[in-house]
């Protein structure tokens, strides 16, 4: 089976929206039957986003199969039905990282290691094996043409065309048209030295999309199709619109897809974009409003929250009902208090670690659970819930958690590698990391008579997690005499998965992360539930 290549690439700046606009196309191809996959190559030297700092680089998003990846994968999952795994994000410390271990196990039999051929080889491999099986494999090019860091992939997808035929591979550049409100015109300028660029390094586009924020009139699409040589249904004009579910249609609209088909020599039915068409009606037809606190440290960058965000809106989606999402910084709460939460229908505290802006999220918690507010914990907060509940209800004031306070007396969460064992008092520094991360996706077994396993309508559910603490079995007993009910346990039932407040009209938190598998076209049954309960509570 011979895979078709399409590489997307960006110009003149960055944050064009290059992951929107490749997982809008792919989402168009796939709706033309056709087998569809997305690789993205990012040029920084980490060996991946892990641990990378959320404000600067915005969410690590967890694959199936527990990589730590770009928060583009998450784009490309929303769009289309592939599920994304670590073969299909690599970076340069990764390519490099493995190159060096074979240089030192001996297996370039004493060759001198460079960039051409071995850096690049390397990456032409993960591309390929990456794309194996699929009709289409659209790879995004991270960061924008000019950057050093990126000069080994664009070499590298340069050679593909040598290699597998050009015939097989095409080249989309991404570049900004920008309007000058003085002279009340489109520049193409940018564009043309943008080409210029790729064409400096070998490429040239097949087909060039331009982000504006108007409509590209045809005189400026003729100008742009003149100067980079790419005829003119191949210029295509994305202007700014207020969701990304409408470039789907948008880019379907100009044909892109037909082009595309066309040059590949590929015959197939036209795009069905019904689903599309049902997402955009009821994101424009909403039947009612409500407002979501997100609580968290990293509300900075709203990018650290981007699935948790998209999840909220699909929830709205699936009941007809706007969301608005209201980012606020738990320290802001450690310092105002709960004037900050006094207008929210809910209240969501996502995941995230260390100690800073703990106590902003305690109170955020003993807040919703006071005043029957539906509250949805994901990660840590499901185990501040778990906290919360202990020190105000249980009464143990003194109780906490070890990625906290390492030698507290009552460890109510503690380091996985310590899960299940009589808890033993480490130092700070021998606490600090030694846990092992749970990554991926794990099966949990719902309770029968919980109100999670009525909302998933399923005994086994399979979600992804993300996180090195756990809670203590030894204090479930006693929560649960209190009116706290463990809902949900790991399929060896070991872990903790999901609690419910009986007494509370909805009080869910989860330990896995229920917002990396939900879409626009379906949504995600916690989140879809989670807002139908918000609503309920504003009309109360």
């Amino acid at each position: 089976m011979i895979q078709n290549y399409i590489f997307i690439t960006g110009g003149v700046i960055s944050s064009l929206g290059k992951g929107i606009t490749t997982a809008s196309l792919a989402a168009v191809l796939e709706a033309r039957n056709l087998n569809v996959t997305i690789i993205k190559l990012d040029p920084y030297i980490n060996v991946d986003c892990g641990t990378m700092n959320p404000n600067q680089h915005g969410e690590v998003f967890v694959t199936e199969d527990g990589a730590e990846t770009d928060l583009d994968l998450g784009h490309y999952e929303r769009f289309i039905n592939t599920k994304m795994s670590r073969k299909n994000n690599f970076t340069t410390g990764q390519i490099y990282s493995e190159v060096l271990h074979k240089e030192r196990r001996g297996d370039y039999l004493g060759s001198t290691i460079q960039v051409i051929p071995h850096i690049t080889n390397a990456i032409k491999e993960k591309i390929i094996t990456g794309g194996k099986y699929y009709d289409f494999v659209l790879v995004e090019i991270g960061g924008t043409v000019g950057d050093i860091e990126s000069l080994p992939f664009l070499e590298a997808i340069r050679q593909m065309s040598v290699d597998v035929g050009a015939e097989h591979t095409m080249y989309v550049h991404l570049t900004l048209v920008p309007y000058i409100n003085t002279a009340n015109e489109l520049k193409t300028k940018p564009t043309q030295r943008s080409v210029k660029e790729l064409l400096s390094n070998g490429i040239q586009p097949n087909v060039i999309i331009c982000r504006s924020s108007i409509n590209l009139p045809d005189n400026e699409r003729n100008k742009i199709s003149l100067f980079c040589n790419v005829p003119k249904q191949a210029v295509i004009s994305l202007k700014d619109i207020d969701s990304v579910y409408k470039i789907p249609r948008l880019i379907q609209s100009q044909k892109l897809d037909s082009y595309i088909c066309k040059f590949f020599k590929l015959t197939t039915p036209s795009a069905n974009l019904s689903e599309w068409d049902t997402v955009l009606y009821e994101e424009s037809n909403p039947l009612g409003k409500v407002n979501i606190g997100i609580i968290g440290k990293y509300v900075v960058l709203p990018d650290a929250y981007k699935s948790v965000i998209e999840a909220l809106k699909h929830g709205g989606l699936k009941n007809r009902i706007s969301v608005n999402i209201q980012l606020i910084d738990s320290q802001d709460i450690e310092i105002h208090g709960i004037k900050l939460l006094e207008k929210l229908e809910a209240i969501l505290i996502p995941g995230g670690f260390g100690p800073r802006g703990i106590e902003g999220k305690l109170i955020a918690i003993k807040y919703a659970r006071e005043n029957k507010i539906p509250y949805l914990g994901i990660c840590l907060g499901m185990q501040l819930a778990i906290l919360e509940f202990i020190r105000n209800v249980v009464g143990v004031k003194e109780a906490n958690s070890t990625e906290f306070m390492p030698n507290c007396k009552n460890p109510v969460v503690y380091l996985i590698k310590d899960k299940n064992k009589k808890y033993t008092t480490m130092s700070s520094q021998q606490n600090k990391l030694i846990g092992n991360m749970c990554l991926g996706s794990k099966q949990c077994k719902l309770t029968s008579d919980s109100r999670v396993r009525q909302i998933y309508n399923a005994e086994i559910i399979s979600e992804r997690h993300r996180h090195r603490y756990e809670v203590n079995n030894l204090i479930l007993k006693k929560i649960e005499s209190f009116g706290l009910k463990i809902s949900g346990r790991s399929k060896n039932n070991k872990s903790v998965e999901i609690i419910e407040i009986t007494d509370h009209p909805w009080f869910i938190a989860c330990q896995f992360h229920p917002e990396f598998q939900s879409n626009p076209r379906y949504g995600h049954p916690l989140f879809i539930d989670f807002i139908k309960a918000a609503y309920i509570h504003k009309n109360r």
